[in-house]
């Protein structure tokens, strides 16, 4: 993983990902935009992972929460070699694996299908207390939304996995502060976010979630707790008129947008 880079490998995310809804005629692309760095990041530099073996015993594992940006992982395991680059064309098509939402049903990395918010972490600090109980060395890492914070099942999961002291577990949070109709704050506040999460006895880390050297320094390093990343993001990162924008939680990028898209992400369309 150390000859990858993980700008350019963001960038073919979004790339990938912008083409996808597009042919497809779905959504969510303003959600996929925001964690693209943290996806390259976590699958350049970090996960162990073989892509010709996806079910590799000693794989790291990974979860997308949020699963309405399930192309963006579709897009990364792409990249990393885990099927063809040209089965994304079949995206959000009758009959194709690829669905909207992530799913595991024959598609090689994937392990958890979802799309209902709340579930992935509750996953997650189960799959890190089974490796904890058969003293394995690996560590499960998954992403969630900010908006599913409103989700009862995560709160529960932080005080489980703290209870456990489940230091093989991180969760990064995908902070862009918008959710499906307004802001988070005007949904239901999260703030004082990092204290709430220091408090459920979890390493509580606040960093820039577009900076790939700092998302790294905070997802290394030594400890004897649950770690957990407020990865501040923006909603629509890299495509000048979705930046923001929480209309482009549904709306699907078609004739100038998706030129003006291709033309901002440096990609000929």
């Amino acid at each position: 993983m150390e000859g990858i880079n993980t700008e350019e490998l963001a960038r073919k995310i979004r790339i990938h990902a912008v083409k996808m809804v597009n042919k497809g005629g779905s959504s969510h692309i303003g959600s996929v935009l925001s964690i693209a760095d943290i996806l390259a990041v976590l699958y350049g530099r970090v996960i162990n992972y073989r892509p010709n073996d996806p079910k590799w015993d000693g794989r790291d594992r990974f979860i997308l929460s949020k699963g309405h940006a399930g192309v963006g992982v579709y897009a990364v395991l792409a990249e990393c070699g885990f099927f063809n680059i040209k089965e994304l064309d079949k995206h959000y098509q009758n009959g194709s694996i690829f669905s909207g939402h992530v799913s595991h049903k024959g598609v090689p990395g994937v392990e958890l299908s979802t799309g209902s918010l709340g579930h992935g972490l509750p996953v997650a600090a189960g799959m890190a207390l089974a490796l904890k109980i058969d003293k394995k060395p690996h560590r499960v890492f998954v992403v969630m939304s900010d908006g599913e914070l409103d989700e009862g099942s995560n709160w529960e999961a932080f005080m489980f996995a703290s209870h456990h002291c489940l230091n093989n577990l991180v969760a990064i949070i995908d902070r862009n502060k918008l959710q499906s109709m307004k802001s988070t704050e005007e949904t239901l506040a999260l703030e004082p976010l990092l204290s709430k999460l220091d408090a459920f006895g979890w390493d509580a880390i606040e960093t820039d979630g577009h900076n790939h050297e700092e998302l790294l320094n905070a997802i290394q390093g030594e400890t004897d707790k649950p770690r957990v990343i407020i990865a501040n993001t923006t909603k629509g990162k890299g495509v000048s008129y979705m930046e923001n924008k929480v209309e482009w939680h549904y709306r699907t990028p078609t004739g100038e947008f998706f030129e003006q898209a291709m033309k901002d992400l440096g990609e000929e369309s």
